[in-house]
């Protein structure tokens, strides 16, 4: 049983330095664990089953590019849907990319950061059939494309047959996900900089 997944993802062991710098900041760290907790063991499934959850998640932490990170969540997929997770290795490698991408307005003061950048589609839709489609290329978009997020894009979701409270769910989890990647490498960057030392 993981009790603080933060933890877990960066290899922070009880009593270490890193474990004491978290215990500086106990709110941020109770929060982090509730968010978690909240988006990935809730209390029903609601709106989002707990395999979209973690279909959505395995393919945002693979885009992300970090392999623990990427691992824990594939892992927790392979649990709940073996076969799924064949159709989602698929679509990180398909999604990959830099970023971040988007077009400003020809003439808005930002014309010169527009970058066209990688339009992703699903590969395969029948694999992913049309909910986790729609999730994940909203996904890609936020994590890519996050300046072209619109109402046209909430619209392809509400015809997958996503509700209003289950797109909130998923733009909820891509923004944790992104989140906790970034706080998981922070923390393995000062355990190495404090290993170094």
């Amino acid at each position: 049983m993981i009790t603080d997944v933060i933890d877990h993802l960066a290899g922070i062991t009880p009593g270490s330095p890193l474990d004491q710098l978290r215990d500086r900041r106990p709110g941020a760290r109770e929060h982090a664990q509730r968010s978690f907790d909240a988006l990935f063991s809730p209390d029903s499934e609601g709106e989002v089953t707990l395999v979209e959850r973690d279909a959505v998640a395995a393919f945002v932490t693979g885009l992300h590019r970090d392999g623990r990170v990427a691992a824990f969540y594939a892992y927790r997929l392979a649990a709940l849907a073996p076969g799924l997770l064949t159709a989602v290795e698929t679509e990180i490698k398909e999604g990959r990319t830099t970023g971040p991408y988007g077009i400003y307005p020809a003439d808005g003061p930002l014309a010169a950061e527009s970058d066209e950048g990688l339009r992703y589609r699903v590969s395969d839709p029948d694999a992913l059939g049309a909910r986790l489609t729609a999730a994940f290329e909203h996904a890609h978009l936020l994590v890519f494309r996050p300046r072209e997020a619109s109402r046209q894009a909430l619209d392809a979701l509400s015809l997958a047959g996503w509700t209003t409270t289950g797109i909130v769910t998923l733009s909820q989890l891509v923004a944790f996900l992104s989140f906790q990647v970034r706080v998981v490498t922070g923390l393995r960057l000062l355990n190495q900089k404090g290993s170094a030392a």
